[in-house]
Order: structure tokens, then C-alpha cells, then sequence
């Protein structure tokens, strides 16, 4: 079934990072930093939170789909299950500041693990499908092989961040060299608004994530929204101009992280400009950068400066849901994750689905982004899903679209 081979494949493509990582840094030693995690407990993990959910999960609890308790206590015997694995890889209980100073099963073991348990989750998948009809995506019974599926694509791009920040080259299956090349800017879009939902019922059919629960209604005024994300051809002059050395662009808190930048206070980050024009970073090499290209690697707060700069606005995650679905025809995104002014929140009617650590400890106004990037799986790719990163954060392949004020 589809399923299975989708589990599958993103298990192919884990180990594929992992190997470069091998290839490329001694000891799989990377710098401890917020935004990265040694790449032997992210493999790990990634085994753990799938047989944590499925192999472990006892059959009547997991029959339930979102409705399971995730208190549920968790059987001891389970294929690639290690004795002190909960100690080692469950996120909740591990300080990330604590993960480059555990005794991790060496690498081929770890591998081991992840062989057996992703076998196990297989052969469950199977015994999940006889009561459970493939074209049934939202059955409960397959509640949490999606999750874990979809959770595995997550860490995938996570990765993929990280060989760019820490310069490791990917082999061909894997490699990516930015988001593709688009046209000169075509007419922005009018809107006309009008009463509009964002969400749905846990109900319905078809997987979800719990913050995309739940209902949320209103009325949008009419509203002009660019039908493409900004390239760097639009975004460098405001660069160019010197508009990262004036706080006259910038919120207080976009020019307090502007002015505590170590990586290059002048430029995006993975960008440099000499003589000959801009260069861009791209995993280990400097390469000329192709001004047709989205903009990428921004935080929320240089798209916020840019878009003072331009007389322009972020949109709201209504605004740009309701350009994506109404103008699918002619509203491109998929490029780059886009930032909205909207922060994170809850739905009307949220409840947490038991994964509980995926969004409510996240409802602190960080601001949601949508689309999707070139890093992003094609099965994660949806224009109701809601994305979340702190404002600073420039590892993430964001952009930017903007809206008239």
C-alpha cells in the first residue's frame, strides 16, 4: 500500500542524510547550538518516536487515533527497542542542551534499530490495513503511522537545514541547489474577501495535525496579495540601499536581533556580495546567485524591514490560505515557507491530539508560516498546513510574499 512504501521511502532518505553526515563530520561532532542536534540522536529519535507510537503503543489505545490517551503505558518488548531508549531519545524528557552529552549507541547499532522497528511498524501497517481501507487516509487505525510517516519528513528537512548551515555536501538523490527560478513579478493579486473559515473538524476525512483543528471564522476586507514570493531581484536592493544598518525599517525586537548578528551584519544570511556581484552559500560552496530566485534563509524580521522598506505587509495566514485555495490558478507558492503576521494559536474547538508536544507548547506568539519549501516532502505539502519558527530563526528556507497595506 501507499502508505507503506511512503514509510519506506522517508526511511531511505534518513539513512541517506545520516551517511553524509557520516562522510563529512570526524565523529559526528557538530557545534552545540538552539537550532542543531547531534546527528546520532536525531537518528535515533526518529526510530524511537516510531516505535514509541506504533510498535509500543499497545493495539486498543492506538486503534483510537487522535482519540488515544498518550499517558497510555508503553509495552517494554519491541523490535529495535532499547532498554534505556526513552532515557536517550524522547524529546520531552531530554533537554536538548543534554544531547551531546549522552552515551548514544554507536551509529551501525542505531541502524540496527531502526531495521528492526521500521519492519515491526511494516508488519503492523499490514495488520492495521485489513480493518482499514487504504483509501480510508484518516481511519483511525492509521492514525499514527501517518504521524510517525510525516514526523520522519519533518526531522528529514530538519537535516537538510543542517547540512546547509554546517556545509556538508548530499549526494545527488538528496542534493538541491535553492529554490527554482521564478519569472519577473507578475500582477499582484486582487482579492475581494468576504466571509472565510480556516480549519476543520478532527473528524473529518484524511490526517491532520491538531492546530489545523478546529474552526476559525471571519471577514476578510478585500485585499491585494503578490502571486509569487519575492525574489532576491526585489529583495537586494533594500539591502543594497543600507537597509540593514537603519532602524528606521526595522520593529525594536527585528533591529535588537539585527544588531546582534555575528554571521554578517549587513546581508541575509548565506549571502555575500564582492566585486563581481552576490555569491550564496550552498552546502559547503559558494556559488553565483541567481537573482531570479526567491528570496530564502530570511527570519521574520527582514521580512517585516523589507516590507516597511517596500510600503508593503506580511499577509495574515487567512489572507494567504485564502489566496492559495480561491486563486490556486494563478497563486505560486511551494518555493519557499512563507512568514504571515499571524501568531501561532489554537483554533476555536482545539484539543491536542496525543502527541502532545507537537503544538500547544508553541501557542506563544511566534508567527505562523505557510506554503511550503523546496526542502519540504511532497506529501507534506498542503495550503491549510501551519508551520512555526521563532522569528529569529534563519536556518529555515523562508521567504516572504507581501500584501498592500
Amino acid at each position: 500500500m501507499a502508505l507503506a512504501q511512503a514509510l519506506q521511502a522517508s526511511r531511505r532518505d534518513t539513512l541517506a542524510t545520516f551517511a553524509a553526515f557520516e562522510r563529512a563530520l570526524p565523529g559526528l561532532q557538530v557545534p552545540q547550538a538552539p537550532q542543531l542536534n547531534p546527528p546520532l540522536w536525531e537518528l535515533g529519535h526518529v526510530g524511537w518516536f516510531q516505535n514509541f507510537w506504533i510498535a509500543r503503543h499497545p493495539a486498543r489505545e492506538r486503534s483510537r487515533g487522535w482519540r488515544a490517551d498518550p499517558l497510555t503505558p508503553r509495552l517494554e518488548r519491541a523490535p529495535g527497542h532499547r532498554p534505556d531508549a526513552d532515557a536517550l531519545y524522547d524529546s520531552t524528557r531530554v533537554a536538548h542542551a543534554t544531547r551531546w552529552q549522552l552515551a548514544l549507541p554507536e551509529a551501525q547499532g542505531t541502524r540496527d534499530d531502526l531495521a528492526r522497528g521500521l519492519q515491526s511498524t511494516l508488519e503492523l501497517l499490514e495488520q492495521e490495513s485489513v480493518r482499514a481501507a487504504p483509501e480510508e487516509p484518516g481511519s483511525d487505525a492509521l492514525y499514527f503511522f501517518r504521524l510517525a510517516l510525516l514526523h520522519e519528513d519533518m526531522h528529514h528537512e530538519a537535516a537538510l537545514y543542517m547540512a546547509q548551515a554546517l556545509g556538508v555536501p548530499l549526494p545527488d538523490g538528496l542534493h538541491w541547489g535553492g529554490a527554482r527560478a521564478l519569472p519577473p513579478p507578475p500582477a499582484p493579486l486582487q482579492l475581494e474577501g468576504g466571509h472565510w473559515h480556516s480549519g476543520r473538524s478532527a473528524q473529518a476525512p484524511g490526517f491532520a495535525f491538531d492546530n489545523e483543528c478546529g474552526v476559525r471564522q471571519g471577514v476578510l476586507a478585500p485585499f491585494e496579495i503578490d502571486a509569487q514570493p519575492v525574489r532576491w531581484a526585489e529583495y537586494l536592493p533594500f539591502v543594497e540601499e543600507g537597509g540593514y544598518r537603519h532602524s528606521r525599517w526595522w520593529t525594536p525586537a527585528g533591529w535588537a536581533w539585527c544588531r546582534s548578528r555575528t554571521e554578517g551584519a549587513d546581508a541575509p544570511r548565506y549571502l555575500r556580495h564582492d566585486a563581481s556581484g552576490w555569491w550564496a552559500w550552498r552546502l559547503g560552496e559558494w556559488v553565483a546567485l541567481d537573482l531570479a530566485e526567491p528570496a530564502c534563509h530570511l527570519t521574520a524580521h527582514e521580512a517585516q524591514a523589507w516590507c516597511a522598506w517596500a510600503g508593503r505587509r506580511l499577509p495574515t495566514e487567512f489572507e494567504w490560505e485564502c489566496a492559495a485555495l480561491s486563486r490556486a490558478d494563478v497563486f505560486r507558492w511551494g518555493e519557499v515557507w512563507e512568514w504571515t503576521s499571524s501568531p501561532f494559536a489554537p483554533f476555536p474547538g482545539f484539543e491536542a491530539h496525543p502527541y502532545r508536544d507537537y503544538s500547544a507548547p508553541w501557542f506563544d506568539g511566534r508567527p505562523v508560516l505557510r506554503g511550503a519549501s523546496f526542502m519540504t516532502q511532497p506529501r507534506m505539502r498542503h495550503p491549510s498546513y501551519r508551520n512555526f519558527f521563532t522569528p529569529d530563526r534563519n536556518d529555515v528556507a523562508a521567504g516572504l510574499r507581501s500584501c498592500a497595506p
